[in-house]
């Protein structure tokens, strides 16, 4: 099982002390690089494999068979959960809620690992190998059980889909006559961004009538919203409106074939043009993404983690803080292309302590004064895949074997369509780094010397 990551050495950069949680969106991002390594990708293997690439399918298929086992020993335990994960303490053999998650469930996590496991299954299949073959198997069963309970447990009707889910008894089977299930507050998740991998479960596995699968897509559509980026001699250019416009926010991307519908791709590329040229403008040697903050050197621990932080400007929430920057910021920004990304990403781990024995580091304030000495699957895993093309070419391909591709496609194109009229600034090309982070004193970490 994933950990959330693990904090380095502030002085040496080497591993300390494990963050012994995690939760769906991590074990997403494991997922996603385990199919491409089981489908024979080269650069996955090196990632996962350096020193004996080609044993990188049978790791991978090692690590996804014992996966499995832990998940299904975990809803034997707490079947109140549906098949579906809380944050988890993953310190032991077999997973726990968080103290914070007892009866409580996320979707939009879940969303994330659903669809990776979804393209697991399909690069599984792809293979000849009849243990690969037999293992997508026992997945496709974990996952098919999934789509019996996820409408019970996070849909509310009237196109509501729980942000978070109460759970009156985690102990008690989904279908218990004492058993039941609340959104919490009133928080649903109807947003454009990585949440909407939920909505396509419910939609197409959920056992949605076709008036509540209108419903959902009549209750998210007041979020999809064009706005224009226009800062100094850099602009318009039509984006879609962010949350807070951070790179986190679209990886929805990363696990579904929205790139093959002509106006989604453009209205992406076109965010990447800003995201790009925005700190040219706003002269920050890197990009922004929800991120941790940096280390306190004499406790050796973050201080903290920082949600609000991308554009202001094309955002619906304004208030931001805009100090620290993080190299997984250009994934989108890598897969429309990968040297201009992979440019930005060599600008902020060149600043002092942004490299360690282990690769890029967490994150650095723009003003050279501090780093996050932490290693996490979000800030490290998420580039990785980017750099592999994401996995929505293998989840097409299972889609389109499911008859559910073109449903996808008519649908989000008609979404989009509605919103995007006029795109402008497609002339514009992506901008290069023209700042550095300040060298204000740090030492790099001494293995790196």
């Amino acid at each position: 099982m994933s950990y959330d990551g693990t904090n380095i050495d502030w002085v040496t950069g080497e591993g300390t002390v494990k963050h012994p949680f995690s939760a769906a969106s991590k074990e997403s991002l494991q997922v996603m690089l385990y199919a491409h390594a089981i489908a024979g990708s080269a650069d996955a293997a090196r990632f996962l494999s350096p020193n004996n690439p080609s044993a990188a399918p049978g790791i991978a298929a090692s690590i996804m068979d014992t996966k499995l086992q832990t998940y299904l020993r975990f809803n034997e335990t707490y079947p109140g959960f549906g098949g579906f994960l809380p944050w988890f303490t993953s310190s032991s053999q077999d997973l726990t809620p968080t103290w914070d998650w007892n009866n409580r469930v996320p979707g939009l996590d879940n969303g994330e690992l659903l669809w990776a496991v979804y393209a697991f299954i399909q690069a599984a299949e792809n293979t000849s190998n009849k243990s690969f073959i037999d293992l997508a198997k026992k997945w496709q069963t974990w996952m098919d059980y999934t789509k019996t309970t996820a409408a019970h447990i996070f849909y509310q009707g009237e196109g509501k889909v729980c942000a978070v889910t109460d759970i009156k008894n985690q102990s008690l089977p989904v279908y218990h006559p004492e058993q039941t299930y609340a959104c919490e507050g009133t928080s649903y998740l109807n947003d454009p961004y990585q949440g909407e991998l939920f909505t396509w479960w419910l939609q197409f596995f959920g056992g949605l009538s076709d008036a509540d699968i209108e419903a959902l897509w009549e209750y998210k559509r007041p979020q999809l919203v064009s706005v224009d980026y226009h800062i100094g001699n850099v602009g318009p250019i039509t984006v879609q409106k962010g949350y807070w416009f951070s790179s986190h926010e679209t990886w929805k991307v990363l696990e579904m074939p929205y790139y093959d519908i002509d106006i989604i791709r453009r209205v992406f590329q076109n965010a990447e043009r800003a995201r790009t040229c925005n700190s040219v403008v706003t002269q920050v040697p890197g990009m922004f993404a929800s991120i941790n903050n940096v280390t306190d050197p004499a406790t050796g621990d973050v201080v903290g983690y920082i949600s609000n932080a991308g554009i202001p400007s094309i955002a619906n929430q304004t208030i931001q803080e805009l100090d620290v920057i993080t190299p997984y910021s250009v994934f989108p920004t890598v897969l429309f292309d990968k040297g201009v990304g992979m440019a930005w990403w060599r600008n902020m781990a060149i600043g002092k302590k942004m490299q360690n024995i282990y690769g890029s580091t967490e994150s650095t304030r723009r003003d050279g004064t501090g780093v996050s000495a932490l290693l996490t699957w979000d800030s490290k895993v998420s580039t990785v895949n980017a750099i592999l093309g994401g996995v929505s070419g293998l989840v097409s391909q299972k889609m389109k074997a499911e008859n559910i591709y073109n449903t996808f496609v008519e649908r989000i194109e008609a979404e989009y369509s509605r919103v995007f009229k006029n795109l402008k600034g497609e002339h514009v090309p992506f901008c290069l780094p023209q700042e550095t982070v300040p060298d204000t004193g740090l030492v790099d970490f001494t293995t790196c010397n």
